[in-house]
Formats: C-alpha cells, structure tokens, sequence
C-alpha cells in the first residue's frame, strides 16, 4: 500500500464502517455448537467484523505511525457514540408500521449495559493494540536493527493480547454484570465460554489477516516511533 493521505483516509473509513457494523450487529448471540464446562460457546455476530478493525490500526500503525493509529480510535469511539444516539433516537419516532418497531427495538435497541460495555471494551483493547503494537516494534528494532523477520510479532502479539481484553471487559461487563451471570453458577459456565471463544475466534482471524498485513505494509521502513 502506498503511504499517502488518500489511503489513509481509505483505511479510516473501513475502520468507522467496520466499527459500527459490528455494533449494530453484536445483539445476535450465535451458538456455535462447541461443548465446553456443561454447555457450548456463544459468540456475538459481531465477531465477522470487529478483529478486522485491529487489522487496520496495525496497517495505519506501520506505515503512518503510532499518532495516526491513535487518531483512528479516537475518532472511532466518537463515531460509535454519534451512531448510538442516533440509533436511540429513532425508536422515539412514532412509527407507521408497529411490527417494524418491534423487530427495531429488538435488533437496534442499544439496551445501555451493551453500549457501556462496548465502549469500554472499545476505548481499553484499541488503546492497548496501538502502545503494545509500538513497544513490541521498537523493542524488536533495537535489538536487530531492522523490521526485517519480525512483523508478525508486533502485528498478532498487539492484536492477541487486546483482543482477549476487549473479550473480557465487553462479556463481563454486558453478561456478566448487566445480566448477572458472573453471580449465577448456572451461567457463569456460559460467560466463561463467550469469553473464550470470542478471544479464540479472533486471535485465529488475527493469524490468518498477518499475510494481508504483510501484503499492505510491505513499503514500510525502519522507524523507532515515540511510546
């Protein structure tokens, strides 16, 4: 990928449109058959669009720097709350059709304990991808003197580790606060599993996005950025 203001603007862009896909689309629950503790792991839909987002800070990360990368997620939280609102908004409006209402409170409602969770879980894992993403590359840089052999490092040790933040902090917060599972030994079983198969999930789609991250930075020079 080029290094210019217009693929930047590209990368930013995918990055609101995938970030707020996977909002409004979280609410679907899929059960993905997989036994685990007495039940199987669930995951949120809003997996298919979520770790790509990680992908391109990594991209905006290696080939802009770590200022830009952080621009993306700030606008990026922003995006997330304007979307929200707007999204709340619309349920006030009196409808022609009370069926759609319904089916648009059910899938679009933003129940509150969603929202908050998104947002933290949003605002900690990115935060922690765009520092961990840095000091991993330049830890590698100081030590061999080049990139050379070590992207994949940066690019899956930031993204793995946020990742199983971002999966902790949302399902605790959504499900096992908002919805008391972390306090019913019934459940608990069923979070435990959302969480490690939201986190398992993403860390394979992590592995398997490294060859585009590869492909995208391949232009990418030997830079120490600030931490």
């Amino acid at each position: 990928m080029k290094k210019c203001e217009k693929n930047l603007y590209l990368l930013y862009m995918l990055f609101g449109a995938l970030l707020i896909t996977a909002n409004c689309i979280a609410s679907k629950v899929w059960d993905t058959g997989i036994p685990f503790m007495g039940g199987t792991i669930t995951l949120t839909i809003g997996v298919i669009s979520y770790p790509f987002t990680f992908l391109i800070t990594d991209i905006i990360g290696e080939m802009w720097g770590k200022e830009k990368a952080s621009i993306a997620v700030r606008y990026g939280f922003i995006a997330q709350v304007l979307s929200t609102a707007l999204i709340v908004a619309a349920r006030y409006f009196t409808p022609v059709d009370t069926g759609v209402q319904e089916a648009y409170v059910t899938l679009l409602g933003q129940q509150w304990v969603f929202v908050v969770a998104s947002l933290v879980a949003y605002t900690i894992s990115q935060s922690w991808d765009v520092m961990m993403f840095h000091k991993i590359r330049n830890a590698y840089i100081r030590r061999h003197g080049t990139i050379k052999g070590g992207k994949w490092l940066w690019n899956n040790g930031s993204t793995i580790t946020s990742q199983l933040i971002d999966s902790i902090v949302y399902a605790g917060i959504a499900f096992g606060l908002g919805f008391g599972w972390l306090f019913d030994s019934a459940m608990r079983p069923a979070l435990f599993g959302m969480i490690l198969g939201q986190w398992l999930f993403k860390a394979i789609v992590a592995l398997c996005d490294t060859p585009f991250f590869y492909l995208l930075t391949r232009n990418s020079t030997t830079v120490i950025e600030e931490e």
